[in-house]
């Protein structure tokens, strides 16, 4: 999320940090293979568009559907490799390789992530090459499988793939510079296997259907969401655009239930080009971004929470950054119990627990860790209240509490919000056409791959009341 060496940059308002430049990546040695896909996600019977670029004669691939067990749906050999350049700028404006291999979505692949492993060779050399790609398959009638639409954090992972020049971020980049525009048509780093993985293991052992999408199908399918119950959000789902908001907000509006098993959720703006391909966030140095000039900040790449775009994610998720911070990371809290203390045992998300009002969960397998999202509260009677200030829903339940910081340095860049102030990580709901559960935390999904009871119990209790008829009441 934030870093501190990011500080220096305060004051580097300069056109070099406007237009970052690299020449060409240092040459590749050896045997290697990289490549990406032409779109993020496809529906049955479109062609999948695999770029690619290796030193390797002849290429392998394997298709697998990531599950409880991974399943191979495609196996074909024979690929040609051909080696392209790394272009400038590839980072920020892709490598503009060509199709190497094309291949459709078989009407009987499941909804899902999958897994596809790119294996060359070269006749003398003994040990070979090896690439992991992902993409998703959307499903092709919407709701008919299930009522579970899990839609993937891919923005997230393009922020922070430096491959090609720079990410989002300074703190790994070349040369210490961040990057404000980054491509998805360059090999990328998925985060799959940190968070959504274990949701997902746990999940479709248990008998739970789900429907995948990534990110940018809220923007560019919003079509989809009408014939789900449920939309979920697992691990670290930081960077959304206004079109994403617009349509989720407009589906919870209308009756639809969403479960944001996620923290640092909706945390940054980010403007979406090339229809989709490319991501535009200029986040700490929003000063450089072409909209500070105008009048009408509502989609400056920065915060979401910052005063000059005046919509905090808290009126999304019902938490934010803001008022969360890091817990077991970033030095903050690095003893502390990672796991949340319950305030409202009698709430139906705590049914079949039999945990009790001042009992923890969690803290086993860590759930509240990394980076969280809390709201500004005020104590009654030993209960926490929301002020509502921060933008927190009227109906906003806190359910649950462990404290957060923000790591020193990062409020430089956020001129009205104080330093040094303890936060929480804030589990909770609110109701407002549909109900929203928050659980404040990335690494919820942790308990789910611990075996932790009681967050087992919580997440069940979510889906089966959050994934029946729209609009429907889920209280006692």
């Amino acid at each position: 999320m934030f870093a501190t060496r990011l500080a220096v940059l305060s004051s580097l308002c300069l056109p070099l940090f406007c237009s970052i430049a690299f020449a060409d990546q240092a040459p590749r040695t050896g045997l290697f293979v990289e490549g990406y896909f032409d779109q993020l996600s496809y529906t049955a019977e479109e062609k999948v568009g695999l770029h690619l670029s290796s030193s390797a004669e002849q290429i392998s691939m394997t298709v697998e559907r990531v599950g409880p067990k991974n399943e191979q749906v495609f196996a074909h050999d024979g690929i040609i490799g051909k080696v392209y350049p790394i272009p400038d700028r590839a980072s920020s404006d892709g490598c503009n390789w060509p199709v190497a291999f094309e291949f459709p979505v078989s009407k009987d692949w499941r909804s899902g992530y999958y897994q596809v492993t790119l294996t060359g060779k070269k006749a003398g050399k003994e040990k070979p090459a090896r690439a992991v790609l992902f993409f998703v398959v959307r499903s092709s009638n919407p709701g008919q499988e299930t009522k579970i639409l899990l839609q993937l954090s891919t923005n997230t992972y393009n922020a922070y793939t430096n491959w090609g020049g720079h990410s989002l971020y300074s703190y790994h980049d070349r040369d210490g510079l961040q990057g404000h525009r980054v491509s998805f048509n360059r090999p990328i780093n998925s985060q799959f296997n940190n968070w959504e993985l274990h949701f997902v293991r746990w999940a479709e052992s248990n008998g739970y259907t789900l429907d995948y999408a990534v990110n940018s199908d809220l923007e560019f399918h919003p079509e989809i969401l009408k014939h789900y119950n449920l939309v979920l959000s697992v691990g670290h789902d930081e960077y959304w655009s206004s079109p994403m908001r617009d349509h989720l907000e407009e589906y919870i509006a209308k009756g639809g239930n969403v479960a944001f098993f996620s923290g640092n959720t909706c945390c940054w703006q980010v403007r979406s080009e090339e229809n989709g391909r490319a991501l535009t966030s200029w986040k700490q140095v929003y000063q450089l971004d072409p909209l500070y000039r105008t009048s009408d900040h509502k989609l400056l790449s920065t915060a979401w929470s910052h005063h000059l775009v005046q919509r905090p994610e808290n009126q999304l998720t019902g938490v934010g950054f803001l008022w969360g911070g890091y817990h077991r990371s970033h030095g903050q809290f690095m003893e502390g119990p990672a796991s949340y203390e319950v305030h409202r045992p009698e709430h139906w998300i705590f049914d079949k627990t039999d945990i009790k009002k001042g009992e923890r969960f969690g803290g086993k397998d860590t759930i509240v860790g990394y980076e969280c999202d809390g709201c500004e509260m005020t104590w009654k009677d030993g209960l926490p209240f929301p002020t509502h200030r921060d933008g927190t829903p009227e109906s906003f339940t806190i359910l649950g509490t462990c404290p957060a910081r923000w790591a020193p340095g990062d409020s430089y860049w956020y001129d009205k919000f104080p330093k040094d102030r303890i936060g929480a990580s804030v589990l909770g709901t609110y109701t407002q056409g549909g109900t929203v559960f928050t659980s404040g935390s990335t690494d919820w999904a942790h308990g789910l791959r611990g075996n932790d009871a009681t967050v087992i119990q919580i997440t069940r209790n979510i889906l089966d009341k959050l994934s029946r008829k729209r609009g429907e009441p889920v209280s006692k």
